[in-house]
């Protein structure tokens, strides 16, 4: 739709949503699917929509690890992991590293990001045309 503009739309969209997960998926927090899921979204929503939903999503993620982590009845585990993927992260960075969670002590459980992914996308569409 619209001609050349609206492929430049989508195409700055899949851009921002790629380059906005990459990181993620370099560091092994997120799946390929799930980078490549946030670009098609902003293929739809366009450059600005898609940072909003990024936002979304990310809140949402972070709603459902709580969730998985009350539910195992692991949040201690939760604070203790975060602390470490922090730190491990701040000292591979002055060494010239890349940074990594590969070497977490135990995980508290597995969170299928593209739920986040579809439920922050969807809370920000609700929000933008209620809002």
């Amino acid at each position: 739709m619209d001609g050349w503009h609206g492929l430049a739309f989508g195409a700055e969209g899949i851009a921002v949503g790629f380059a906005v997960l990459l990181p993620f998926y370099v560091m092994r927090m997120l799946g390929a699917g799930d980078v490549k899921l946030m670009a098609m979204v902003g293929a739809f929503l366009g450059p600005w929509g898609v940072l909003g939903a990024l936002l979304a999503t990310f809140l949402a993620g972070g709603v459902l690890a709580l969730g998985v982590a009350l539910r195992a009845k692991a949040m201690t585990r939760l604070v203790r992991n975060l602390k470490l993927m922090a730190l491990g992260s701040m000292v591979r960075m002055s060494e010239g590293q890349a940074p990594s969670v590969d070497d977490l002590p135990e995980s508290v459980g597995k969170l299928p990001y593209a739920v986040a992914i579809a439920s922050g996308t969807l809370g920000y569409l609700i929000w933008k045309h209620v809002v």
